[in-house]
């Protein structure tokens, strides 16, 4: 049976993985001792079912030696299933080899038992902000690219010659229209966009 701290699908939290009850239990105190949200999962059959009800936000912390599942086998099933969340392995049996495999496939740490507390929450605290600039980054691009599907087809053409710099007598000539017709869906492109100059139109475009 897992120790779980009860916090909100979308809140950064640890997810640890241990089968190992006494370990397992000493690690939730030590993570929710710094103030760090936490969910402890006995097995990785058990984190796995979780993230197939709902998605997960922060890091997870696996230990190499579990049953029925090993911690390199829960991240393989992590990979499978395209999970973006950082992964630190805590292993008191591993080799150069286990840590360099993990390591390719994508682990942002392997940490070798045993390790001090203050160590391995500095790890964490590493993992849970680089999810979190991620997930920011997650955020923004889906929020422009709703903003560019917003824009007509005639503003979508009006915009990408903005962005290239081309005053609106030049992009009027280009699309045969009149200088004002240019200046009310440059005007609309900017307002849907929440920009205010061509710099910045171009700044966004070259973010997605």
């Amino acid at each position: 049976m897992s120790t779980t701290q009860t916090a909100p699908e979308t809140e950064p939290s640890v997810h640890l993985v241990d089968d190992e009850a006494p370990v397992r239990d000493a690690l939730a105190f030590l993570m929710r001792s710094h103030g760090l949200p936490v969910h402890a999962y006995a097995s990785g059959p058990e984190l796995l079912e979780r993230l197939d009800a709902a998605p997960l936000r922060g890091c997870i912390v696996l230990d190499v030696r579990m049953e029925p599942l090993s911690g390199l086998q829960v991240h393989d099933a992590l990979r499978a299933r395209k999970v973006a969340l950082p992964v630190l392995f805590l292993s008191g049996h591993g080799d150069i080899a286990m840590a360099v495999d993990a390591l390719q496939k994508g682990a942002f740490d392997f940490i070798e038992k045993p390790f001090s507390g203050d160590a391995l929450v500095q790890r964490v605290q590493r993992a849970l902000a680089l999810e979190a600039a991620h997930h920011q980054q997650r955020s923004t691009q889906g929020d422009t690219s709703a903003r560019l599907h917003s824009l007509t087809e005639r503003e979508l053409a009006v915009m990408h010659l903005v962005a290239a710099g081309k005053l609106n007598k030049v992009i009027a000539d280009e699309l045969c229209v009149s200088v004002r017709t240019v200046e009310v869906h440059r005007a609309r492109v900017f307002a849907k966009l929440g920009v205010r100059s061509s710099a910045e139109v171009a700044t966004l475009l070259a973010r997605m």
